[in-house]
């Protein structure tokens, strides 16, 4: 009898599973849909690093879809729910990161390294221009004249 209730709750368990699971990644109507897809491709995996949750299989980016689905349910403009999911998560969470005071080095980095590099580039060419001419003494020019001869 305990066998029997053991396999019986084991069933329960695995079936379960597999119905949370579908009903999970349930989708929505398609215009409602195709925007979940598009905040999908715009929101990192937090396990996968540089794979959008649209792209990414890892239990987390599912969570995430499912999020995103209930916010848009919920009547959540995109912004709000890319806000919710900020908060939540950090600003890690977009791919694309926002255009702010604190992420200021982060787009400005590029174009101060080119910046760098265009300077010394020019300040090795003024040296290089700038060679002087050494005189030779009376003997060092003996001194060359005498090797030259040999």
């Amino acid at each position: 009898m305990a066998r029997l209730c053991f396999i019986w709750v084991l069933v329960l368990f695995l079936f379960s599973g597999s119905v949370l699971s579908a009903v999970a990644e349930q989708t929505l109507d398609s215009a409602a849909e195709d925007r979940a897809k598009l905040l999908f491709s715009e929101l990192r995996c937090v396990v996968c690093q540089n794979q959008s949750i649209r792209d990414s299989d890892a239990d987390v980016a599912k969570d995430l879809r499912i999020i995103v689905r209930e916010q848009i349910t919920a009547g959540k403009t995109d912004r709000e729910i890319r806000k919710f999911l900020v908060d939540r998560y950090g600003e890690f969470i977009l791919l694309k990161p926002v255009f702010a005071w604190h992420t200021f080095i982060l787009w400005a980095a590029p174009f101060l390294l080119i910046i760098l590099a265009g300077v010394l580039i020019f300040r090795a060419g003024r040296k290089q221009s700038q060679v002087v001419e050494a005189k030779l003494s009376g003997e060092e020019e003996k001194e060359v004249a005498r090797l030259l001869e040999r």
